[in-house]
């Protein structure tokens, strides 16, 4: 299957042909730039800012949306370079795109032994086996037509699994809502981390130089360098101020499942809860950025935090996911759209840039340097 035009979908929904994944393609073009946000305070590396990038100015621009169906969500992102694959998880399965052509190769659902349709994490361990972790369904591996699911039965701490990193020596970690899992494939067996995590619910994972593990978690960061365990939370540092007065989050990450509301909004505004981290990111040099709910990102250089939120020109305090891509440019998918940052300037990517929406779940940077975006509705391509 090609990306087509929606002529040529129509054509092969009457031919009765399946589309799960990337049903229409829709070059963009003279797209508004007009609400591009004013970057100030400072970055990174203290230094003087310039001034907010004009429409002409935009270095990348959202070139193709590949459309999913309007409530179907993307909310997992991973690029195979080995294979120049890009696999994509959504509510309704996974699929495998060539990224060269654009066609997709496979479609997974539970038919071809996915344990759940709605994935919410995709990891590769350093056998090429292919990692989807999955919402109330275990996590399922494959490779070459070969499929196993693994459920707590088999040391999985739990059914929901959002989140997987790899160590140096092919240590693969799954990061669930019951805690985390460190999974050793020479003996096919999980160590489980419960009581060592600042909390239990943990969507984030990353490794560093040092080969030491970072995990995002409700309450916060946690760290572990083989060791011993170390945490940060709000009053650490982590997480920017309630510069707007928002209510707090009645989701606290301690209540039982059948409670967990992932819902952003209390009385019709944004809530705030800047302990609750959706993503890490180990940077190229080595600091460690997270994406809270409310509180912007936070920047860890080791010693003490920075935070950056919309007054800095971060597109919203709720940052979902974070890239960084080989020129060393970071890219933040927020609940506001994609932002850009450089180290001196922002640049923000919504609805009025190409988005098909401005929730962005999860990002990817592919070999070719672009970056892709999974929102609902579909996935984004954002290049040159």
């Amino acid at each position: 299957m090609y990306f087509t035009s929606s002529r040529d979908v129509a054509r092969r929904m009457a031919a009765g042909l399946p589309l799960v994944l990337l049903l229409s393609l829709t070059v963009l073009a003279g797209c508004s730039d007009s609400d591009l946000p004013v970057p100030s305070g400072d970055a990174v590396v203290p230094a003087v800012q310039a001034p907010a990038p004009q429409p002409e100015q935009l270095l990348q621009r959202v070139q193709e949306n590949f459309e999913v169906g309007e409530n179907v969500y993307v909310r997992a992102l991973t690029v195979e370079p080995a294979t120049n694959t890009l696999w994509v998880g959504t509510s309704v399965g996974v699929n495998e795109i060539d990224l060269a052509s654009r066609e997709v190769r496979n479609t997974f659902t539970r038919e071809h032994g996915l344990a759940n349709e709605y994935v919410f994490g995709i990891g590769i361990d350093h056998d090429g086996y292919k990692w989807f972790g999955t919402n109330a369904g275990g996590v399922s591996r494959y490779k070459d037509g070969e499929w196993k699911t693994f459920f707590p039965m088999h040391g999985l701490a739990d059914y929901w699994v959002y989140t997987f990193t790899t160590q140096e020596d092919g240590t693969l970690w799954l990061g669930t809502w019951a805690g985390a899992n460190s999974y050793n494939s020479k003996t096919g067996t999980f160590s489980l981390y419960l009581e060592e995590l600042v909390n239990e619910w943990v969507y984030g994972l990353d490794v560093d130089s040092r080969d030491r593990v970072w995990f995002g978690t409700e309450g916060g960061i946690s760290m572990f360098d083989g060791e011993a365990w170390h945490e940060w939370t709000h009053d650490d540092g982590l997480g920017g101020p309630n510069e707007q007065n928002l209510p707090a989050s009645k989701n606290t990450g301690l209540g039982t499942r059948s409670r967990h509301d992932l819902g952003m909004m209390r009385g019709g505004l944004p809530t705030y809860n800047p302990n609750y981290v959706f993503s890490v990111l180990v940077a190229q040099d080595d600091t460690v950025w997270a994406g809270t709910w409310g509180g912007g990102v936070g920047h860890f250089d080791g010693n003490k935090w920075t935070n950056f939120s919309r007054a800095e020109g971060l597109a919203n305090n709720i940052v979902y996911s974070i890239v960084q891509d080989d020129e060393g440019v970071f890219w933040f998918g927020t609940a506001g759209g994609v932002s850009r940052y450089d180290g001196r300037t922002w640049q923000t990517y919504n609805r009025n840039h190409g988005l098909l929406n401005e929730h962005v779940y999860a990002l990817a940077v592919a070999p070719d340097g672009d970056i892709w975006a999974g929102t609902r509705g579909g996935v984004a391509r954002i290049g040159r």
